[in-house]
């Protein structure tokens, strides 16, 4: 029963411009995260995530783990239950479809590329 309460069964929440994290979700059986951008955007500048928090201006280019988090890095410097949320409400982050790539959500640079083709078998 706890398992289906964290994997959750609505539909994933991403939005245009939202950022799929699932560097790790897939493989600890968890939904991947889904970092709303602009909802953070239009409340704090950007040097407060991308200098001062020290993400890197990338989907995919941070190491995120929920140990980290837990430990005050990346998304736990607000999200500590003074600030914002704690880390305890799991399907607030997790809403993503499973097996969806870390990605800028339904990015302009993703309509543009196309996608990968699979590599030939030697």
């Amino acid at each position: 029963m706890l398992v289906i309460l964290l994997l959750g069964t609505g539909p994933a929440l991403a939005e245009y411009g939202d950022v799929v994290i699932n560097n790790y979700s897939d493989k600890a059986g968890m939904r991947p995260a889904i970092f709303p951008h602009w909802f953070h955007r239009i409340r704090f500048r950007c040097k407060v995530c991308h200098a001062d928090l020290g993400f890197q201006f990338k989907a995919g280019g941070n190491d995120i783990t929920m140990l980290k988090i837990i430990d005050g890095e990346f998304c736990g410097a607000c999200h500590n239950g003074d600030v914002a949320w704690s880390v305890e409400n799991c399907n607030l982050c997790h809403s993503g479809k499973p097996n969806t790539s870390t990605q800028v959500h339904q990015s302009t640079l993703q309509k543009l590329l196309a996608p990968e083709k699979p590599k030939a078998k030697e």
